[in-house]
């Protein structure tokens, strides 16, 4: 009998050598393709409706140049500011008061012998709801009439608020809905950091006679430095991007006790249709988080020591 043997065309063998030889780039291909389609494409096109004055006239878009009309507008535009302060205010109040208590929470569970996997699951609950349903709970909760605070209230002969329709405390409710749902975040980064301290350290700690307050001053704060700081960076940059839970409390009223960036460039966009001008608010969003994180990554370094 002869023996029949299967020669490889000579193009498919190269493409095979081609593959084998460059598999990184062949592998890494495809999510470039998206990274560029859904990434660098919109950020271009980001760019240019910033420049530009965008109307549709009989199911066509018009684009028209405007640089200097959105710059212009954007210098007048008062809303833009109290939009930023509120902004900030938020990211400071919420961060800071979720740190504390997210570090609080982590040193006193971390202490349990017994029941820190229950802990830790019921902390995850507040996260793992949705935000429609965080806005409308809270809506009822803050309600002047029949919410369960008011009622709370009034046992100590306090009358009715009315949280959500003041100025003076409109803001300050959605801080408190933010800490509320997002403080077992916090809690988690940090007791993972906790549980990861070697327990040499602290041992040797114990035998040299120190006490809990010189151990969490010299020795946990030190070592907790990179998980504090992840946990802080993680989320003052999603509280500044905040939108669904003032969206659906007050809409960034009353007037504009609670107005932030994120919802002002939604009504630029889509109720006042203005695209140009929203898509300028955007990029000037986008350079205020660059910023920021610039600013962060240099603290960083200089309190950690990191080269």
């Amino acid at each position: 009998m002869k023996n029949f043997t299967v020669k490889k065309l000579p193009s498919l063998e190269r493409l095979w050598e081609f593959i084998d030889s460059h598999f990184i780039f062949v592998a890494i291909l495809p999510a470039v393709i998206i990274f560029l389609l859904f990434t660098i494409y919109p950020a271009i096109e980001l760019v240019l409706m910033s420049g530009s004055s965008i109307t549709f006239e009989n199911a066509e878009l018009i684009r028209e140049p405007a640089l200097e009309k959105n710059i212009v507008k954007f210098l007048d535009d008062w809303i833009f500011r109290k939009a930023l302060v509120n902004t900030l205010i938020f990211v400071l109040l919420s961060t800071s008061i979720e740190m504390l208590f997210g570090f609080g929470l982590a040193l006193a569970v971390n202490e349990l012998v017994r029941g820190r996997g229950i802990v830790r699951t019921t902390m995850l609950l507040p996260i793992l709801i949705p935000p429609v349903a965080i806005g409308s709970i809270w809506r009822l909760m803050y309600n002047s009439e029949f919410g369960v605070i008011n009622a709370f209230l009034e046992l100590f002969g306090i009358p009715a608020q009315q949280f959500l329709g003041s100025t003076s405390t409109a803001l300050l409710s959605v801080v408190v809905v933010d800490i509320w749902h997002w403080t077992p975040l916090v809690f988690l980064i940090l007791l993972a950091g906790l549980e990861a301290l070697p327990e040499e350290v602290m041992e040797a700690s114990s035998i040299d006679g120190a006490t809990y307050n010189q151990k969490l001053r010299f020795i946990i704060i030190p070592l907790m430095w990179p998980a504090l700081i992840v946990a802080f960076m993680f989320r003052s940059i999603v509280a500044f991007k905040v939108f669904d839970q003032i969206f659906l409390l007050t809409s960034g009223g009353p007037g504009t006790s609670t107005e932030v960036i994120s919802l002002y460039v939604y009504k630029v966009f889509f109720q006042q249709n203005q695209l140009g001008y929203g898509a300028l608010l955007a990029l000037i969003t986008i350079g205020i988080i660059c910023s920021y994180l610039a600013v962060f990554a240099i603290a960083q370094r200089k309190f950690t020591g990191a080269k």
